[in-house]
């Protein structure tokens, strides 16, 4: 039975992130843990988009429905995530 991972990718980063992310930082959502170091203003804005995907649900408008972008709550620093859903086997 496949499994889902979430894999979030920070692609875009301006000005200061209070939690020091940088582009190419990953954080990835499996079997219940979360690997990586993480702010959690972006944690918590982005966790309902990492669920729902987790548990296949499809957005009509993305053009790869394992992929999706999130941005940060934090206008005066912007950091943009790729949220990925990736299927593994135990």
């Amino acid at each position: 039975m496949p499994y889902k991972r979430i894999v979030v990718e920070v692609i875009s980063q301006e000005g200061n992130c209070a939690a020091g992310l940088k582009v190419g930082d990953k954080i990835i959502f499996e079997n219940g843990e979360v690997k990586g170091k993480f702010c959690i203003s972006a944690m918590y804005s982005v966790l309902p988009k990492i669920y729902a995907m987790k548990y296949e649900a499809n957005f009509p408008w993305l053009k790869d429905k394992n992929k999706a972008t999130h941005a940060c709550p934090d206008a005066e620093n912007p950091l943009v995530l790729l949220v990925t859903r990736e299927e593994y086997y135990e």
